[in-house]
């Protein structure tokens, strides 16, 4: 059975299937609702429903109160129709966001290898080309593991029918331990996308300050290639963070792209060196990095960072100190098991602070 549902105030009609969530099928029409954890505990995509059935699914009672419950609002990653509805809700609008249909791939795994001790590169094959913007993200699906998890795409939209991810391995994270202890090249996989809207804003020519930690290099390095490639002018900076020389990954690729454009800088930083290392690098953490090379004054730049929260934090507080404005700032977060959340609370929401 499929259902109507309509959402005020676009007037837009979307048909989603029986047992599907609204987001899920809103997503997949093209509607972009907000939304950050897609499973019902942050409650960025709650709507107010003003006619209709439904079954409210596994919202948290902090995500989604009584008193909110009462007054018919639901959460739109868990909602579920039982008739055609109507819903009010904020839909997202920016006309640099080129709103890719989400859709349902297979991939096969076609290389594996370390980048760091703790994070692998993952290649995958899919049985089509897809349609993304650098800093989206997908869902994987992995054998034997509940629920999907999702990770930053990593390479440039213009390598068709291949998608890149770099996965950290984290304490008590099922999927991270399994991609890392078990996945094995030749090895298939579902997954869909693309999902989030962490992307660069081409329209506004500043110059672009990106800020990375971990694993949260991927989505800069997919954002910087694509830039590059399309013969972009405006001077982009990368600050990569990591604690010591082995953890940071693909410094090699970043050079050699400082070598072969001109408006490109890369500028990594370690806050733990080891003697080893013979460092001679900035040390010191990355949003200290970013003071340091601009000596306070970030204005009239746009930001992109993406990262653990506390990282993202320190850099949000670095470059408001250094005049960037808020909505100048835009972040993506990481949270998993290491964080002490479920590993699928990694944020997809990619917006002003």
């Amino acid at each position: 059975m499929t259902y109507q549902v309509t959402i005020e105030p676009i007037g837009m009609t979307i048909e989603v299937e029986e047992d599907q969530t609204i987001l899920d099928a809103a997503l997949r029409q093209g509607v972009w609702l907000p939304f950050a954890c897609g499973h019902g505990t942050c409650g960025t995509c709650k709507v107010q429903v003003t006619d209709g059935f439904f079954d409210i699914g596994e919202a948290s009672s902090f995500a989604l109160m009584d008193i909110e419950r009462e007054e018919n609002k639901v959460l739109a990653c868990c909602c579920k129709p039982e008739s055609d509805m109507v819903i009010e809700a904020d839909v997202d609008e920016d006309d640099d966001f080129l709103g890719y249909l989400v859709e349902d791939y297979q991939a096969k795994v076609i290389e594996i290898k370390d980048l760091s001790p703790t994070i692998k590169g993952i290649r995958l094959e899919i049985d089509r080309a897809m349609q993304f913007q650098a800093g989206q993200y997908v869902n994987i699906q992995l054998p034997d593991i509940e629920g999907t998890r999702a990770f930053s795409i990593a390479n440039s939209p213009n390598e068709e029918g291949i998608i890149e991810l770099h996965i950290r391995k984290v304490a008590g994270g099922a999927a991270t331990t399994y991609v890392h202890d078990n996945l094995q090249e030749g090895d298939e996989i579902d997954l869909s996308g693309p999902y989030g809207q962490f992307f660069v804003r081409k329209s506004d020519d500043r110059g672009v300050i990106f800020i990375a930690g971990g694993s949260g290099l991927s989505s800069p390095q997919s954002m910087i290639l694509d830039l590059l490639e399309s013969g972009d002018e405006r001077i982009i900076y990368l600050f990569q963070g990591a604690r010591d020389v082995a953890e940071l990954y693909n410094r090699e690729i970043f050079e050699n792209l400082m070598k072969e454009y001109s408006n490109f800088r890369y500028i990594p930083a370690l806050n733990a060196p080891k003697d080893e290392d013979q460092w001679t690098g900035f040390t010191g953490f990355v949003h200290e990095a970013v003071a340091d090379y601009f000596e306070n004054k970030c204005s009239g730049h746009k930001a992109y960072l993406c990262g653990p929260p506390p990282m993202i934090d320190a850099a949000i507080s670095t470059l408001m100190q250094s005049r960037l404005f808020e909505k100048d700032i835009h972040t993506e977060r990481f949270l998993s098991a290491a964080d002490g959340a479920n590993e699928q609370s990694r944020s997809a929401l990619f917006k002003h602070i």
